[in-house]
């Protein structure tokens, strides 16, 4: 044979080496590029006609910044035309999530990040929406009105909730993604993502936000689905294939954090005989362990397959004391738990936020929406040593089911934000859980007496260091002072949209005086705090680091600036819609506290 076709043989894999060497490095810009050229070239029928609609229901969503009794600022204000686009500004008609910036992520009641989490998961919040036909996607238009940029994803179920017979399958399907990046206007804009077509039809998106780079709340108003009926048809101009394209599995299984379904990893992780373990079996067992601590789930999995001593070291249960199943919420079934089971044994932290939704998890598969109250007596029997708990809008959850978590006498921190919690079982898990040091009951609308609830904290709960009663309809002084006397640990209390709060009571002077540790304090939209209320955190709670007065009308510039000299380490300080501090005022504090953000917002 001539010489020359095994150099031909060898050229040719150097340059498919090379093409798919730039494949795997090729930037974002460049697969949306590509994208774009596939897109660009779909072919419909002239009978195809493209159909608009708006979003038809709010069907699921995380969290939100209104109350669960109005329509002000929920995410129900998703759903159909816009009220307010293209007007800019703060709107009461727009649908606003809970937090923004990175200011959560530094207050005492923080937890610590899951480890193992995919570095490309950043979602924090997110939103489910019904459309009223399926509809083969073309484009995912969203009408946002106030600090755009959030919106980091968006997905496609292939599930009808409009359907009366369960489907065999559910599907998720991302069809655009984007890392967080900063938007520095805060005007109304029409964002309009360049999606990849999917090969089923969809009245179900979902949107995925990451609010940490926003200087305020980002606001919402209508989500409008593009789509044609029939499956469009790709044009032989893309015959040519880019090797971008080659490699965009790979790349949207990175993006999508384990989007592909981690069932087909773990059934394919048991190994079989394989080759030696080449230097591994030299090095101590401690420093490999430490080695895969590095890991993400799907890679110990993939890293079981190649050799029976990692195999033995990926299946340690010692690898899943921290057990982040969130990323993976969209392929997470019981399959899946049946198949981690064995290598949990000593897991200590479990987050299974946003999974089991659509019946990828069951009640049987878990001895979220598939959590219920034969769940909760679950964990109550066979977690006695529990030490934190979050419920977080697990709103399908009936009121009987809290009663068990009175059994977690050892719980530290318990998350209650949007249940139906109601006052005699929190009453009775107060009673004994008098470990508690982070407690959230935000949104909790099925609570009678709030100032039962907190003269019950401050007799229990003596080790309290973070409360948050957000929306809490009908806590007065009486509560207040109960709280303060019996728990002088706390360093955050959030009393936002707390109505019946008076500062001619004396209530918020009380709280400066009795609780100097306070690090964040949040009056939001309380019209009463006065001049008053501010000099005495000044005085007494110099440690404080986070301070909302949204809305008062009562305080001045004179006494901000006391309070800015006397707290050192105020970092946030939220002065929207307080009418006497104007712009001026804001800029001259701005200028002598350079290193405070001070956030102020004017009414439309």
């Amino acid at each position: 044979m001539s010489p020359v076709f095994p150099m031909l043989t060898v050229l040719t894999m150097f340059y498919y080496i090379c093409l798919r060497r730039r494949a795997r490095t090729a930037t974002r810009g460049e697969m949306m590029n590509t994208h774009r050229a596939i897109e660009s070239n779909s072919q419909t029928s002239p009978l195809n006609a493209e159909v608009v609609q708006y979003a038809k229901e709010v069907v699921d969503f995380s969290s939100h910044y209104g109350s669960e009794n109005s329509m002000s600022y929920t995410m129900w204000n998703l759903a159909g035309v816009p009220n307010v686009f293209p007007s800019s500004g703060d709107f009461t008609q727009t649908a606003v999530f809970r937090t923004y910036g990175t200011w959560w992520d530094q207050c005492p009641s923080a937890s610590l990040p899951f480890k193992r989490t995919p570095p490309n998961f950043q979602s924090q919040d997110y939103v489910e929406l019904t459309f009223e036909q399926q509809v083969y996607p073309t484009a995912v238009h969203v009408l946002e009105t106030y600090h755009p940029g959030a919106v980091i994803r968006i997905l496609a179920c292939s599930a009808n909730p409009y359907s009366p017979n369960p489907p065999a399958e559910v599907r998720w399907e991302i069809l655009w993604s984007e890392r967080p990046t900063k938007v520095n206007a805060s005007q109304a804009r029409q964002f309009k993502p360049c999606i990849k077509q999917i090969n089923f039809p969809t009245n179900l998106i979902r949107l995925e936000v990451n609010s940490s780079l926003l200087e305020y709340y980002t606001e919402l108003d209508a989500v409008v689905l593009h789509g044609v009926k029939d499956k469009p048809v790709l044009s032989l101009k893309t015959s040519l294939i880019d090797m971008n394209d080659i490699e965009d599995d790979a790349y949207a299984e990175k993006d999508g954090c384990g989007m592909d379904s981690l069932n087909k990893k773990f059934s394919s992780a048991v190994l079989g005989e394989g080759p030696n373990n080449g230097y591994f079996d030299k090095l101590p067992y401690e420093l490999i362990q430490l080695i895969l601590n590095h890991l993400t789930l799907p890679d110990l999995c993939r890293l079981a397959q190649t050799c029976k001593l990692l195999s033995q070291h990926c299946c340690d249960p010692l690898q899943y004391i921290h057990l982040n199943l969130q990323p993976y919420w969209a392929k997470l079934d019981d399959t899946s738990l049946e198949f981690l089971q064995s290598r949990c044994t000593l897991v200590q932290w479990l987050n299974l936020s946003w999974t089991g939704n659509r019946g990828f998890i069951s009640v049987a598969g878990f001895s979220s929406h598939f959590l219920n109250e034969t769940c909760l007596e679950v964990i109550s029997e066979m977690c006695p040593n529990l030490q934190a708990l979050n419920l977080s809008s697990c709103d399908k959850l009936p009121p009987q089911a809290f009663n068990h978590i009175a059994k977690l006498c050892s719980l530290k921190r318990l998350v209650l934000y949007r249940t139906k919690v109601e006052q005699t079982a929190l009453l009775s898990i107060l009673n004994f859980c008098s470990e508690l040091q982070h407690l959230s009951l935000g949104s909790c609308v099925m609570i009678e007496d709030y100032d039962v609830i907190a003269s019950m904290i401050g007799a229990k709960c003596k080790k309290l260091r973070t409360l948050d009663l957000w929306r809490c309809k009908n806590i007065t002084e009486n509560g207040i002072a109960e709280l303060a006397s019996g728990c002088p640990l706390l360093e955050e209390l959030d009393l936002g949209w707390c109505p019946t709060l008076q500062s001619s009571t004396g209530c918020f002077t009380r709280l400066a005086h009795q609780l100097p540790n306070l690090q964040k304090l949040f009056l939001t939209a309380n019209r009463s705090v006065c001049d008053t209320d501010i000099d005495e955190l000044a005085c007494n709670c110099t440690r404080l680091q986070q301070l909302d007065i949204l809305g008062t009308r009562m305080v001045s510039p004179a006494s901000l600036r006391k309070l800015l000299e006397s707290c050192k380490d105020l970092s946030l300080l939220d002065v929207s819609f307080c009418s006497q501090i104007d712009n001026r005022a804001v800029l001259e504090l701005n200028a002598s506290f350079p290193k405070v953000f001070i956030k102020k917002s004017f009414t439309q």
